[in-house]
C-alpha cells in the first residue's frame, strides 16, 4: 500500500462528502420511510467508501484491480436502492455495463503492465519507453469512470436516478477516482506523443458540450449530472497542459494548470454535492424534479435556496467562492504554457476561450435552474406546500457552502498542499519553490466579500416607507397565473438551438382541429445524443450479426467437420498465396 501526497489529497475529499453525506441520509433515506432499504443504504455506502479508501492507496496492480470492481458493485447497489422504479433499474444496468467495460480495458492495462515489467508492483516506470502505448489503454478505462465525454453515457441516468446523497458522492467522488487513475498513471508512465493534447482535448469537448447539455436538461438532477462532465473537462484541460509542459521538459510552466486542476478536483466535490443535496431537498419537499413543475420555493425553503445559490455561483466561476480560485489557476497554466513554443501558445489560446465560453454558459444554465425552481410562483400544489428539510439535511449542505466560502475566501491557506501533490506528480524530491500566486487572489475575494456584506447590511438597516405589494408585470393579462412563467425549455431557448448540431431536441406540438380546442400541448425533450444515437444503434447491429452468426451453432457434427475443412482449405490456399 502507498499512502503519498496525490493519496492522501483525494482521500481527504473522500472523507469530507462521505461524511456529510453519512448525515445527510439519515433524514433523507430514513429507516421510517424506507425500511427495507435504509439499512441496505448504510452497508453499500459504508462499503463504498471503504472500497473507494483501498484504490486511493494501492500499489499492487491486482489489489488495485480487486479494490476497483468492489468499487463498481457497492455504487451499483447503491444507485438502484429504489429497484421497484423501472427508470432506476435501467439506469443501474447501463451503469454496471459501462463500469465493466472499464474494468476490462483497465484489466488488460493491468495485465500488460504485469508481463512486460514482471511484477503487479506499482510505482514509477517513467524510463522504461516501451510502455508509453499502455497509457491510451489507461486513458479508456479511467475515462469511462471520470465521465470524459464521449465516454460518458452512463453519468446522466445513474446520477439523476440514484438517490440524491449517493448522487452527491457519485459526482463529488466517485467520478474522481478516474481522475486519480490518469493523475497517477499519468506521473508513472512514460507519456506516448501528443497525450497532453489529446487529454486537453477530450477536456474542452467535455467542458462545452457537457454545459450545453445541461442548458437543454428539464430535470433538476440530469442537468447536474451533465454539470459533472463540464467540470472533469475543466480538470482535464488543466492536467493535459501540465503533461504538454512535461514533454517539453519544463514541468514548472505546467504548474499552475496542474494545481489549477487538481484544485478543482475538490472544488467540484464540495459544490457539486451541495447541489445535489439541495436537489434531493426540493425533490423531498415537492416528489418531482421536474423544474418546470416547480417555483417559487424560496419563501417555503429559504436554507435550501440559498445553499443551492451558494453552490450555484460556485459552480458558475463567481469570485468569491472556491470554483474561481481553480479555474484561475487554469487560466494563468494555459497562458504559461504559451512560454514553451509559438504551437503550444496556439493551442493554448483556444484552450482559454473555451473556458471562457464553458464558464459563460454555466452562469446562464444556473440562472435558469435559480429562476425556474426559486424565484417566481408555485406551479403545483405538492409545491405550495413545500416545507424546509430536516436539521441533519441542513448541517450537510452547511458544512459543504462553508468549505466552499472558505477556500474561497483563504486561497492561499491551500497553496503548499497543492504544491506538494504537484512535487509528487512532477517527481520532484525536494519540492517545488514557487512563490505563492493565491495571496492577491484571497486578499481581493476578502474586500469583496466585505462590500458585498456592507451593502447587504445597508439594504436590510436602511429604514422604508409604505410599500404596495402587486403582482409580477403581468404582460396585460387581467388575471396572470403561474402558468404564465418561464418553463426550463423556454429560457434557455435560444442558447440550445446554437447547440442544434449535437443536442438534437425533440419537441412534440398538440393542437387540435377543432374550431374551440380545449387544450394544447408542446413538450420537449434533449436525448442523450451519445448513447440514443451513437451506442444503441451500434449494439443493435452487432446483437444482430451475432444472431446471425449463431444460427450456426446447431449441433450437427457434420456441418461442424465442414467448417473445419473450410478452414484448412482457406488457410492453405493462403499460404500458397
Amino acid at each position: 500500500m502507498r499512502l503519498d501526497g496525490i493519496s492522501a489529497f483525494f482521500l481527504l475529499l473522500l472523507t469530507v462528502v462521505g461524511a456529510t453525506g453519512a448525515l445527510y441520509s439519515q433524514t433523507y433515506w430514513a429507516q421510517k420511510a424506507h425500511p427495507r432499504s435504509a439499512g441496505q443504504s448504510r452497508l453499500w455506502w459504508s462499503a463504498m467508501l471503504a472500497s473507494m479508501g483501498l484504490v486511493l492507496t494501492q500499489s499492487n496492480g491486482l489489489h488495485f484491480l480487486f479494490a476497483w470492481e468492489a468499487f463498481a458493485l457497492t455504487a451499483y447497489f447503491l444507485v438502484t436502492l429504489d429497484r421497484k422504479n423501472i427508470q432506476v433499474r435501467a439506469a443501474g444496468r447501463l451503469y454496471l455495463i459501462a463500469s465493466h467495460a472499464g474494468t476490462l480495458a483497465l484489466f488488460g492495462f493491468f495485465a500488460t503492465l504485469a508481463a512486460k515489467t514482471g511484477s503487479w508492483e506499482l510505482g514509477p516506470m517513467t524510463s522504461q519507453t516501451a510502455l508509453a502505448p499502455l497509457f491510451w489503454v489507461a486513458l479508456a478505462g479511467f475515462g469511462i469512470k471520470a465521465g470524459v465525454f464521449p465516454l460518458h453515457i452512463w453519468l446522466p441516468s445513474a446520477h439523476a436516478n440514484a438517490p440524491s446523497h449517493v448522487s452527491a458522492i457519485m459526482s463529488g467522488v466517485a467520478i474522481k477516482m478516474g481522475i486519480y487513475g490518469l493523475v497517477r498513471f499519468s506521473s508513472w508512465l512514460p507519456l506516448p506523443e501528443g497525450a497532453g493534447w489529446v487529454v486537453a482535448g477530450l477536456g474542452s469537448a467535455s467542458a462545452v458540450l457537457g454545459v450545453a447539455f445541461a442548458l437543454g436538461q428539464h430535470d433538476l438532477k440530469r442537468l447536474l449530472a451533465y454539470h459533472s462532465v463540464e467540470n472533469i473537462g475543466i480538470i482535464l484541460l488543466g492536467l493535459g497542459f501540465a503533461m504538454i509542459a512535461l514533454d517539453h521538459g519544463r514541468p514548472e510552466w505546467g504548474l499552475l494548470a496542474l494545481t489549477g486542476g487538481l484544485l478543482h478536483v475538490w472544488n467540484h466535490g464540495l459544490f457539486k454535492a451541495l447541489l445535489f443535496l439541495g436537489a434531493g431537498s426540493v425533490l423531498h419537499a415537492t416528489g418531482t424534479r421536474e423544474m418546470s413543475r416547480l417555483g417559487g420555493l424560496w419563501k417555503a425553503m429559504p436554507w435550501t435556496a440559498s445553499l443551492f445559490t451558494l453552490g450555484a455561483m460556485a459552480i458558475s466561476g463567481l469570485p468569491p467562492l472556491n470554483g474561481f480560485v481553480s479555474e484561475w489557476l487554469v487560466y494563468r497554466g494555459l497562458l504559461d504554457a504559451g512560454r514553451l513554443k509559438t504551437g503550444v501558445a496556439l493551442g493554448a489560446l483556444p484552450a482559454a476561450i473555451l473556458l471562457g465560453v464553458t464558464g459563460a454558459l454555466a452562469l446562464a444554465c444556473f440562472v435558469k435552474v435559480c429562476g425556474v425552481v426559486f424565484l417566481g410562483a408555485p406551479r403545483s400544489e405538492d409545491v405550495a406546500k413545500a416545507r424546509e428539510c430536516g436539521v441533519g439535511m441542513r448541517a450537510a449542505m452547511t458544512v459543504l457552502g462553508a468549505c466552499c466560502l472558505i477556500i474561497g475566501l483563504a486561497p492561499a491557506f491551500f497553496w503548499p498542499t497543492l504544491l506538494r501533490v504537484a512535487s509528487v506528480w512532477a517527481h520532484t524530491d525536494s519540492g517545488l519553490i514557487v512563490p505563492n500566486p493565491l495571496s492577491p487572489l484571497g486578499t481581493a475575494h476578502l474586500l469583496l466579500a466585505l462590500a458585498a456584506l456592507t451593502v447587504a447590511a445597508i439594504a436590510v438597516l436602511l429604514p422604508r416607507g409604505r410599500q404596495k405589494r402587486a403582482l409580477t408585470w403581468d404582460c396585460g393579462y387581467r388575471a396572470p397565473s403561474s402558468r404564465m412563467q418561464y418553463t426550463a425549455g423556454s429560457f434557455a431557448g435560444i442558447i440550445t438551438a446554437w447547440f442544434g448540431w449535437i443536442l438534437r431536441p425533440a419537441v412534440k406540438v398538440s393542437l387540435p382541429d377543432d374550431i374551440f380546442p380545449a387544450g394544447s400541448s408542446l413538450e420537449s425533450r434533449t436525448p442523450e445524443t451519445v448513447l440514443e444515437q451513437v451506442v444503441i444503434p451500434a449494439a443493435t447491429h452487432i446483437l444482430r450479426l451475432a444472431d446471425f452468426v449463431r444460427t450456426f451453432q446447431h449441433g450437427r457434427v457434420q456441418s461442424y467437420l465442414l467448417y473445419l475443412c473450410a478452414a484448412i482449405l482457406v488457410l492453405s490456399i493462403a499460404v500458397l498465396l
